[in-house]
């Protein structure tokens, strides 16, 4: 930390004082000085590869291989998924599983492969183990998906965890995806992508990395197929990615890299092979199902640091309604804690909060709130007395209370890798409840100091429970939030459990979407910003986390009426539709950019609202077959290139393809369509892919295509309906709906629909038993004449 560092430090906590935040921050430094000696020192070091193969001993689903340095035990279990891990590193425990590893698949069997190898072959994938470690992932046709060349570890002389190495090689015309939310993206570009859950301190942009959410987790495409692999290792480390080339006639192809390096951790993955649709389901079935929200978090959020008061709440909630524009939910932020403390409420500035979020409940719209980790260290305050008095808070490597600095100033923080502290936290959560929140958003969690220790964080000596075993900070860091998310959601569970929970996190790890979802972080203010929302939206919906958005508008800075009014118009489509800004910044709501934008803007209000329905359906097939809402266009033919390459557009769910408008000026733009046929659903004019074309795309809207032969579940003037897309002539369509059963447990019946040609007319029909025949809903036919 140098002296710029400390001015931010004490101007980022205002609420404590500047003198009392330079007594913080010269305290950090010399608890980093600590820090340092509280880890081993790692010493002299000695390399090492697994050597040739020496062994084999056949198990169920595969078995292990053992190296003259080390061994390799291979898995295939029943979902397809293939498991391996080094030197004895198994799938449990594990943070990302969602509960115990699944059962083997007793048809897979070790055999031996051709130059002294080993090779496991199941159904879906073969697995070859060379003798001298390389493991190759094929398809059943035997075409090589990836290669992992054999590891390399650093291990101290005088023992202690190693540092290790995992190069992987791909196909030359394979591209990269994931590693969690990245702004760069949705496509890795080469480079190095660091595996630490970070504040970026200031709002982000295209380039910035690491920010919130990193995961292990490579989705690969390429023309052989689609993989996703995940290193189940939460400590600190490097993916450096180069794309391939392919030679030019008869020139040598240059393989794609991807070179891993971990600060230690179990050497061990998962690898799953197929389409994306059963990339997604396997993986969902490893880490779990996505926690479905409630049936308002899928319509237009309000969010403000700095609402102030009750009587600006009103306001903010009054112009909405004067001026007809839908409103679902409004969020609070932490100007609404009495000095910033968690679990409080300032009862002069909000003193009728209760009565306040029943008034909201009854015009449709619910209060959510902030919940951070840090706790003042102030004796007296009830959260920091109920925690101490349940040893719940993180300590050093000399067992005190570690300290940092937060909004409410001096503060601790929980230790969630605790069963007992996640159960005191989520009972916490009664006080939210009683002042009438109907859900939260879990802030400044990765866990996040403003007096650093190095880095804004807890210092990597930390001890921490990590469920009984014990370890520290590095291992704890990127699963910090993960825990803190399964308190709040399992605490709400007890609480109110009649409801489904409404959590979403700012930082989180692989298995993060069995507790809700995540917002993109603080975003800047931008048309960068505007690029990097939607990349962070796919990107995550790779990894497994269907339920995202971004703040629209940027979090600083004042957009221009033309960015702002492009940003809503993206955020309309996807799943969290939220508009916010920081303290500092201009106001969001659709009213102050101008008649103009406030039009435009209502249109997408009202459309959302349409389709909201059809939300509601995507989140259920989320939660039943993890495939996200928007997903990239890719996702139904992963073997066509131009599809890959195609950055700035997106399917939501298998109906429709969104074409936001995302940079300053247009008025047109290029659109890459899949196979098939699609109509704009603006003019109706229908297109045949695949093929590029060029469609208007003017102030008042973005385009979007909806795929001939879909049937959507939409808001009509009476309730529920069917919008059905013509399909062309000798060809059939369909489409899933799921009815909105309510915010509490009820799982409702898949409705599935096909619409087909009947002489002159296109008809829909109910599929499934005894449920065949007409739709109990009503239909309107679209398309026809554009055709």
């Amino acid at each position: 930390m140098d002296g710029r560092d400390l001015v931010r430090s004490v101007k980022a906590v205002g609420s404590v004082g500047a003198a009392q935040g330079l007594r913080t921050v010269r305290a950090a430094w010399r608890r980093q000085r600590a820090d340092a000696r509280g880890l081993p020192p790692r010493g002299a070091e000695r390399a090492r590869v697994p050597g040739p193969v020496r062994e084999v001993e056949y198990g169920p689903g595969g078995g292990v291989v053992r190296f003259e340095r080390s061994e390799l035990r291979i898995l295939v279990a029943v979902n397809g998924a293939v498991f391996w891990g080094w030197d004895g590193a198994d799938p449990e425990p594990s943070y990302a599983l969602a509960g115990r590893c699944p059962e083997p698949d007793p048809r897979a069997v070790l055999e031996p492969d051709k130059q002294g190898g080993w090779r496991v072959v199941a159904e879906r994938v073969t697995v070859a183990v060379s003798r001298h470690g390389a493991v190759e992932v094929r398809t059943p046709g035997g075409v090589t998906l990836r290669r992992d060349l054999p590891p390399r570890w650093w291990e101290p002389v005088g023992g202690g965890p190693a540092r290790w190495m995992q190069r992987s090689e791909v196909a030359a015309d394979a591209r990269f995806f994931g590693l969690g939310g990245r702004a760069s993206g949705p496509r890795l570009r080469d480079g190095a992508y660091r595996l630490w859950n970070t504040d970026p301190g200031t709002a982000f942009a295209p380039g910035d990395d690491p920010l919130y959410i990193t995961m292990p987790v490579q989705v690969v495409v390429a023309d052989a197929g689609t993989h996703l692999v995940f290193h189940d290792s939460s400590r600190d480390g490097t993916v450096t990615l180069r794309e391939g080339e392919e030679g030019a006639g008869s020139g040598h192809d240059r393989p794609g890299t991807s070179v891993l390096r971990m600060d230690g951790g179990p050497l061990r993955c998962w690898v799953v092979v197929g389409t994306p649709a059963r990339v997604a389901l396997a993986w969902a079935s490893l880490t779990g199902a996505a926690a479905l929200p409630p049936a308002w978090a899928l319509g237009h959020h309000h969010a403000r640091w700095g609402f102030g008061s009750e009587r600006e709440v009103r306001r903010i909630v009054a112009g909405y309604q004067e001026r007809g524009l839908p409103l679902d939910a409004v969020h609070l932020d932490i100007d609404h804690y009495d000095g910033h403390r968690v679990f409080t409420v300032d009862r002069e500035r909000f003193p009728k909060l209760p009565q306040l979020a029943e008034e909201l409940r009854r015009d449709g719209i619910r209060l959510v709130s902030i919940v951070d980790p840090a706790v003042p260290a102030v004796a007296g305050d009830a959260v920091h007395d109920s925690g101490a008095a349940e040893d719940a808070f993180v300590r050093d490597s000399a067992g005190r209370v570690v300290r940092g600095v937060v909004w409410p100033g001096d503060a601790v923080f929980p230790d969630f890798t605790h069963a007992r502290v996640r159960e005191w936290w989520g009972g916490l959560y009664e006080e939210r409840i009683r002042q009438g929140f109907a859900g939260f958003w879990h802030d400044m969690n990765e866990p996040t100091s403003f007096a650093a220790f190095g880095e804004t964080t807890l210092p990597r000596s930390a001890r921490h429970a990590l469920e009984g075993r014990g370890g520290d900070h590095r291992e704890a860091h990127n699963v910090y939030a993960l825990c803190m998310a399964r308190a709040g959601y399992e605490g709400l569970r007890r609480l109110v459990p009649e409801e489904r929970p409404f959590v979403f996190s700012r930082s989180g790890w692989a298995g993060m979407q069995r507790y809700g979802g995540t917002w993109s972080g603080d975003v800047a203010t931008g048309w960068p910003g505007l690029q990097a929302s939607l990349a962070l939206v796919l990107g995550l919906g790779l990894c497994g986390v269907p339920y995202s958005g971004p703040d629209v508008g940027g979090f600083d800075g004042s957009p221009s009426p033309e960015l702002y009014l492009r940003w809503f118009q993206l955020g309309a489509y996807l799943p969290l539709f939220r508009t916010h800004a920081s303290l500092r910044a201009g106001r969001r709501e659709p009213w102050e950019f101008g008649a103009e934008v406030l039009r435009h803007a209502r249109v997408a209000l009202v459309e959302r609202r349409r389709l909201l329905p059809y939300f509601v359906t995507l989140a259920h097939l989320a939660r039943r077959t993890g495939a996200p809402y928007v997903r990239p266009l890719w996702w139904s033919a992963p073997e066509d290139r131009a599809l890959r390459d195609c950055e700035d557009a997106f399917l939501l769910g298998d109906g429709l393809l969104v074409a936001p408008v995302l940079v300053p000026g247009a008025d047109r733009r290029a659109v890459q369509l899949p196979r098939g046929l699609w109509y704009d659903t603006a003019t109706g004019r229908a297109y045949e892919g695949p093929a590029q074309v060029l469609v208007d795309a003017p102030l008042s809207r973005i385009p979007v295509f909806a795929r001939a032969g879909a049937v959507l579940p939409v808001c009509g003037d009476g309730g529920l309906e069917l919008e059905v897309w013509a399909p062309g002539r000798g060809r059939t369509g369909g489409g899933l709906v799921v009815p909105d059963a309510g915010d509490g447990w009820d799982d409702p019946e898949i409705e599935r629909y096909v619409a087909r040609w009947e002489g002159r007319r296109v008809v829909v029909e109910r599929e499934g038993g005894n449920s065949a025949g007409e739709p109990p809903y009503p239909v309107r036919v679209r398309g026809l004449a554009g055709r």
